[in-house]
């Protein structure tokens, strides 16, 4: 079963808020966001390819990885700043094409009615950046993607 995902863009403010519910333990979702052969088989759109290249998700670990299709692929990295297992994940996020444009972003993880809800808030450094990230079709990226963590979360 796919439940919703929502996605709040006030305006006026560079954040975005993502809250979605999973029918998964929290540990399975968890390792979903950590695991960098998981990741890979879940993030983002079903017709945009995603290589991960580095994915240390340890406080103060780096990652990097690229996504798209074979004739434009998009490059992303950042810092993990905190890790606590099944609970946590703090996080830089920068796109390769805007450098110096580091946002950060803070997704919880707690069971609400027997299922695991993520709650994620992400800061971009103007309302502008955070627009330019909307713009790209970054939500369609989001709503599909935990669409297909649903898939895997079920085998």
């Amino acid at each position: 079963m796919s439940n919703a995902t929502t996605i709040t863009a006030a305006d006026g403010v560079p954040f975005v808020d993502t809250v979605r519910d999973f029918d998964a333990p929290i540990s399975a979702v968890f390792k979903a966001h950590t695991d960098p052969d998981l990741l890979a088989k879940w993030l983002g759109p079903r017709e945009a390819k995603l290589n991960v290249t580095k994915y240390d998700a340890t406080t103060g670990g780096t990652w990097h990885y690229e996504s798209g299709h074979e004739d434009a692929m998009f490059g992303f990295h950042g810092v993990f700043h905190t890790v606590e297992t099944d609970a946590l994940i703090i996080m830089t996020f920068e796109f390769d094409g805007a450098p110096n444009q580091v946002g950060i972003s803070s997704t919880t993880f707690e069971e609400v009615d027997g299922r695991t809800r993520i709650v994620a808030h992400e800061v971009y450094p103007t309302v502008e950046a955070r627009d330019m990230a909307l713009a790209t079709g970054m939500n369609y990226g989001v709503v599909e993607g935990y669409e297909r963590l649903d898939e895997l979360l079920a085998t």
